[in-house]
């Protein structure tokens, strides 16, 4: 019997690490200049479904909050889904004045992910965005909006 648990406990363990730190799932802000149909679209940015899932199964919402003129907003977007499976262009849809904060939030089965980047007169930032795989909190949303 002791055998069979020596065996058994690593082989466990081995399972158990690559369930968590396998694949994962994640959106990946991407050029629209890359794309045609995100070009076609006037997309300010792509958005990719990545990881070990299934592209053509994720849902995914997008909002922009944001101060105009110290008021504070709150604008859902539209995602027009592109022929790529998992893959989204995001064209600007929120007052050019001001600062914003894009949030998007998406599931694949069972699992979660959620991406913030910050947008002003010059655009979209894809290069410093924030990602976790839980929703962010309004502290975290303030501190980009500063």
């Amino acid at each position: 019997m002791r055998n069979v648990l020596q065996i058994t406990a690593p082989v466990a363990l081995l399972a158990l690490a690559g369930s968590l730190f396998g694949g994962g799932f994640y959106l990946q802000p991407g050029n629209p200049e890359a794309s045609p149909e995100a070009r076609k679209l006037n997309a300010v940015v792509t958005v990719q479904s990545a990881g070990c899932v299934k592209p053509d199964a994720t849902k995914i919402s997008a909002t922009a909050i944001g101060t105009v003129n110290g008021e504070r907003r709150e604008i859902p977007l539209k995602l027009e889904p592109l022929s790529t499976a998992g893959m989204f262009a995001l064209a600007q849809q929120w007052p050019k004045q001001g600062r914003w904060v894009i949030r998007l939030e998406a599931i694949n089965g069972s699992l979660f992910t959620s991406l913030l980047m910050s947008a002003g007169p010059d655009g979209v930032d894809r290069y410093h965005d924030k990602s976790a795989h839980q929703q962010f909190s309004t502290a975290d949303i303030e501190a980009m909006l500063r």
